[in-house]
């Protein structure tokens, strides 16, 4: 009987022991949770955080990336296979010491650009249009003779540089059959495309020009004398360095690059569905102007940055080794076996991919100033039939350029000749860029500060004793 009790008592003392216990359990288990609750609340912030981290960086890549077009798109056009022949002479001949025109031209460079863009934008019309609009016929035509001829002149050379490019890979193919297969591609591609695709087409084959810098990365160079010459400004005033010197300004701020930004911009309005003139007018803005600002610096900053590089790649193996190179083809050939395969293909499908993107550059901008100076109906985001005359100012230019290729014109004469005939041709239409873009009837509260109207009068002074220059060392 006391076994008995004693086990009852026993067992409710058990019972009291595990009620506690789990009521313990109960308590902990509750105050558990919300710490539990903060644990995961923590831990979700701190992976979302690094998410967050990832993510806004490419997110902001990604609205930067939006941003860019026409201005990255002229740019990079601007490094065609004449500028890249005409930077890897100059370095072959004189090493480093031009390299400093890589940093010099750059600012002169974004701002004739930028003014360019700024009177698309306000205007709403092309450059072409806008002088037709406030100076006589006559001038117009005059400099539009003058930009097709340097512009045909350039496609020839350019046309000529991708086949020799091309025959480095595909040897077994006549330079005539590359030449004629690449401007149909060209013709093709911007006569057939929507210029919503085709913008994007251009806008990526930009990518093709990092096989320049890559190139230059996988070389081994004294990057030493390499900045302090990119620093330090140096001429020796020889006939051969300053006709050169004539030349790299020519193929850095070319005439077709004016034409094809102000273009560009108009119609990057047109595809947005602003389709009149006075619809584009209104509907200018600052946030706007800020974002061509942001497209256009970016574009010749990186136009520059390639440029750099490829005379790094030059200077520090071809004058290093006493190789001078004709063109582009030849640089690639010649870096062959110092640099390596890798560089040599990288250079060689670079000629290529600049060609693809700076052909119809250069012929849509020959198109846009013929059609504008006549008033004939223009635009890429037209269809053929919808403008006969301005594509076919685009095939005659292409095919005048084929052409000229099959009289076998000397290579390098007509690249270094196209960069002089840009540099000879830029100063005037300069000028008439410098006096729109300051004039407020055109441009009204957007027009050109004193600051920026007093860096394009320098580059007009430039580019024009720069032709002089050149022009004199031909009769010397």
């Amino acid at each position: 009987m006391s076994y008995t009790v004693y086990n009852s008592h026993q067992f409710m003392q058990n019972e009291k022991k595990t009620k506690k216990k789990r009521k313990k359990k109960e308590v902990e288990y509750l105050f558990a949770q919300s710490a539990k609750a903060l644990d995961k609340s923590v831990g979700a912030a701190i992976k979302g955080g690094r998410v967050v981290a990832r993510a806004a960086p490419m997110r902001r890549a990604g609205e930067y990336w939006e941003k860019l077009g026409p201005g990255l798109t002229t740019g990079a056009a601007d490094n065609d296979p004449s500028g890249i022949a005409t930077y890897s002479q100059a370095g072959a001949q004189f090493g480093t010491q031009l390299i400093w025109t890589t940093l010099f031209t750059f600012p002169f460079m974004a701002l004739v650009q930028e003014q360019a863009a700024r009177i698309g934008i306000v205007s709403g019309k092309g450059l072409a249009a806008n002088i037709r609009h406030h100076y006589s016929q006559k001038t117009l035509i005059t400099i539009t003779v003058l930009l097709f001829s340097a512009n045909t002149l350039n496609i020839a050379a350019d046309l000529n540089a991708m086949s020799a490019g091309a025959r480095l890979l595909i040897p077994w193919l006549s330079m005539e059959t590359l030449t004629i297969f690449f401007a149909l591609v060209s013709l093709l591609l911007q006569i057939f495309t929507s210029y919503a695709r085709y913008s994007k087409y251009l806008k990526y084959l930009t990518l093709a020009l990092l096989s320049y810098v890559i190139t230059a990365l996988s070389i081994h160079l004294n990057w030493t004398e390499v900045i302090q010459h990119t620093l330090i400004p140096s001429i020796s005033f020889t006939k051969e360095q300053i006709f050169l010197l004539a030349a790299i300004f020519g193929t850095t701020i070319s005439p077709y690059m004016f034409f094809w930004q102000t273009s560009q911009e108009v119609e990057e309005h047109v595809l947005k569905g602003e389709t009149t003139i006075k619809i584009r007018q209104h509907m200018v803005n600052k946030t706007e102007i800020r974002d061509m600002r942001t497209d256009v610096w970016s574009g010749m900053f990186f136009s520059n940055m390639v440029a750099f590089f490829i005379f790094a790649a030059a200077a520090g193996v071809l004058y290093t080794h006493g190789i001078t190179v004709a063109t582009a083809a030849d640089a690639a050939q010649a870096l062959r076996p110092f640099a390596g395969n890798f560089a040599y293909l990288l250079f060689a499908l670079g000629i290529i991919g600049t060609g693809l993107l700076a052909i119809p550059v250069i012929g849509g901008s020959s198109a846009y100033a013929v059609a504008e100076s006549f008033g004939w109906r223009y635009g890429l985001y037209r269809k053929l039939k919808q403008a006969y005359a301005f594509y076919g100012v685009i095939i005659i230019s292409m095919v005048i350029g084929v052409v000229a290729n099959f009289f076998h014109l000397d290579p390098i004469k007509g690249l270094i000749y196209a960069a002089v005939a840009n540099g000879l041709v830029a100063p005037i239409i300069l000028f008439f860029i410098a006096h729109i873009s300051h004039d407020k009837k055109v441009m009204g509260k957007y027009r050109s500060g004193m600051l920026s109207t007093s860096f394009m009068w320098t580059t007009i002074v430039i580019m024009t004793l720069s032709g002089i220059a050149a022009v004199t060392t031909l009769f010397l």
